[in-house]
């Protein structure tokens, strides 16, 4: 890997390009949405990624002896870790599978909307997966759209 673009988001908007490395690139969001596309062929997958995912610890022997106060004392913490956006692919394994087949640098990962909530990132997900025809384009890799409409139901026999 020589240059930035060979291991990074980018994301396009009208006249500039922007290349996302590093989490202070995202100035606050909560996430993306994605589409990731073979150069050649123009298969692609779209998805969501959360840049932070929140870990459940316990708390340790020391920590919970500190705890002052009445009531019931918390047993564990919730801290925040940033995600493996970095390198993520996707969550589709016949994506993955035609990833790993192809080699990654034969595809483009793209940012298509940065995200600032959580309920924003699964509408915008919803809104890119139907503006591409998601689940009638033989091109794209999602087989479903919030886990409630399925490509298998555009399938249904007339006969």
């Amino acid at each position: 890997m020589n240059n930035i673009t060979d291991n990074c988001w980018i994301y396009f908007d009208s006249n500039t390009i922007k290349y996302y490395t590093s989490i202070e690139d995202f100035e606050g969001a909560f996430g993306f949405i994605y589409k990731i596309q073979h150069k050649e062929s123009k298969r692609y997958y779209i998805g969501k990624k959360v840049l932070q995912n929140n870990i459940t610890k316990k708390l340790t022997k020391k920590q919970l002896s500190e705890q002052s106060g009445r009531g019931r004392k918390p047993t564990t913490e919730v801290i925040q870790k940033e995600s493996n956006w970095k390198n993520y692919w996707g969550s589709s394994k016949d994506f993955l599978e035609y990833i790993k087949k192809e080699g990654e640098d034969k595809f483009e990962r793209k940012i298509l909307y940065v995200v600032p909530t959580k309920k924003l990132l699964t509408y915008y997900e919803i809104k890119a997966q139907m503006e591409n025809n998601c689940l009638e384009n033989p091109l794209c890799y999602c087989d479903n759209i919030n886990g409630k409409f399925f490509r298998k139901d555009f399938l249904v026999s007339t006969e």
